[in-house]
């Protein structure tokens, strides 16, 4: 019926709110103004249900179930991880595409761009932050997934291909975060991702393993083509490989159905796809309003991390000149890195993961047990309990505190003023360090409570390794603060002992400190220099080194 039509017959105002209800109607592949209203009033749908044409006539919801079993739906049966993870990728890539925009993958320009954008783009620290913090969360939630799955035996027949893929979605996303950590241009990710990409040097034969560091670091070191490299994996190649498995994985859970909880099936038998009339939940409107509460839910939370208690670190610009003191990899790889102290690189870095990844994709085909129920599945639960405290262990052992302690003294001033990451010294900030020569072995009367603090962290620090090692006694920690130029202090560290056989020894590390740095006295040092951006963020950041 044509518009003169429609006016004639029911007159100028039936006639738009019939066109309004027509192009509502085709927006929601489906569904007229009248059929929504009832939907968000809570009224059963009418028969035949017209709930379901956007999921055969729509391109956003074909892909969608039209209804779901309700035990599936429960929170307490899945926490949504599956939904999570697919939200936290979407929330990396939006983040991802913005910081782009005032980031160059070179080394002249990576850390100078990290600076720019954490101190003259407008909401570029929020960016930053909500990104890393989406991809560390991420990692943890795919992780969790998968535990959860292994738990509740949801590997078994007819999902073992659905596992696969999960496994390879679960090392992507590992590789991806791995592959962000590099562009920042800073120390501790230059030295976590050189350390990283040796290991490929121990797969045999050595010219394998040579040619295929020399394909990741793009040059004997890492450099400009190192850092090309890592940021095309990051931002197009492994994207789009994690896209694709994402749609083969989606595809099987959709094509199999989630899992039943264990004890509503029988032993052996899979009814996921064949639900009761009286046991449907529609997505229209029940689990599309529950998935949109949970991720508004998400994204709040998400916020009020980054804003309030997450910080992203920014070290020192790469120098490939100074390894600093306990660099360590990314924390999902502390086990990795926990190997390599009791094995030799092949072992550690190339044998045991690639058996471990193996033996994680033919789980479903090494369990032959038919049940999911846990009563019935001991052994393989306490298996996984098992190797989940392993991976533990070796994640500890990955952590500077085993096995790579260095001399007491390194290690004193390491406590108080670290070479990398914030330290108390910098945390309390320029103001709150007064001139003077301040010694361990002397008491003195401080009116500022912090750096009160400092000077009883730097004497507990001195006695804490003099109980430690025999050979360092009677030692004695100095801090010398002077004022070197306006605005800028210099920070003397000196430690004296003498060893078992009565040796003096003797450790001294200066640094600087200027006033315009900015500092989070509770989340650690920003390492931003206002105000220094015209004269040049090099000068200043170099001086801020230990020497």
């Amino acid at each position: 019926m044509g518009l003169q039509e429609n006016i004639r017959e029911k007159g100028v105002l039936g006639a738009v709110a019939a066109q309004a209800d027509d192009v509502f109607t085709r927006l929601t592949a489906g569904i007229d103004a009248g059929e929504f209203r009832r939907m968000l009033q809570g009224e059963p749908p009418g028969r035949p249900n017209p709930r379901l044409k956007p999921h055969s006539e729509g391109f956003l919801l074909h892909i969608k179930p039209t209804y779901y079993h309700e035990s599936v739906t429960r929170f307490t049966h899945t926490y949504r991880l599956g939904l999570l993870s697919t939200y936290l990728f979407i929330v990396e890539t939006i983040t991802g595409i913005l910081l782009m925009i005032w980031y160059a993958p070179s080394p002249e320009r990576a850390y100078v761009d990290m600076i720019l954008l954490l101190t003259n783009i407008p909401f570029g620290q929020f960016l930053r932050d909500m990104h890393r913090l989406g991809a560390e969360a991420m990692v943890a939630i795919v992780t969790l997934h998968m535990v959860r799955c292994y738990l509740t035996g949801s590997y078994k027949p007819p999902r073992q291909f659905t596992w696969f893929t999960g496994v390879l979605l679960l090392v992507m996303t590992l590789f991806l975060s791995f592959s962000g950590y590099l562009l920042p241009w800073d120390q501790l990710a230059f030295w976590a991702v050189t350390i990283g990409t040796s290991m490929a040097e121990a797969v045999p034969p050595a010219v394998v393993g040579e040619t295929v560091n020399l394909l990741a670091r793009g040059a004997p070191d890492i450099g400009a083509n190192g850092l090309l490299r890592f940021y095309l994996l990051h931002v197009l190649f492994l994207p789009l490989l994690l896209i694709l498995f994402f749609f083969v994985h989606y595809y099987k859970v959709v094509h199999f159905g989630i899992s039943l909880p264990a004890d509503e099936e029988e032993v052996g038998e899979d009814t996921a796809n064949r639900v009761p009339a009286d046991k449907r939940v529609y997505y229209l409107p029940d689990v599309l309003v529950d998935e949109t509460s949970f991720m508004t839910v998400m994204t709040t939370l998400l916020i009020i991390l980054t804003v309030f208690f997450f910080q992203a670190p920014l070290e020192h610009i790469a120098n490939p000149q100074s390894t600093p003191l306990h660099t360590v990899a990314p924390w999902y790889f502390y086990w990795l890195q926990g190997l390599l102290k009791i094995a030799d690189k092949f072992i550690a870095g190339v044998l045991l993961p690639g058996v471990l990844l193996v033996l994680l994709m033919a789980i479903p085909y090494l369990d032959y047990n038919p049940s999911r129920r846990g009563k019935d599945r001991k052994v393989a639960i306490v298996a996984g309990i098992v190797a989940g405290a392993v991976m533990i262990i070796w994640s500890w052992m990955g952590t500077p505190e085993y096995a790579v302690e260095g001399a007491p003294a390194v290690e004193i001033v390491q406590d108080v003023m670290p070479e990398e990451g914030s330290g108390l010294s910098r945390e309390i900030g320029y103001k709150h360090l007064p001139l003077g020569i301040w010694r361990t072995d002397e008491v003195y009367d401080v009116h500022d409570h912090e750096f009160e603090e400092l000077l009883h962290e730097f004497n507990n620090a001195v006695d804490f390794y003099r109980r430690q090692d025999p050979d360092f006694n009677a030692p004695i920690g100095i801090l010398t603060i002077t004022q070197a130029q306006p605005r800028l202090k210099k920070l003397n560290w000196e430690v004296t002992w003498f060893d078992s056989e009565g040796t003096a020894g003797k450790y001294e590390k200066t640094f600087w400190l200027h006033q315009d740095s900015l500092y989070w006295e509770q989340y650690g040092w920003k390492h931003l220099f206002l105000g220094y951006v015209a004269d040049g963020w090099k000068s200043l950041s170099g001086a801020l080194v230990g020497e």
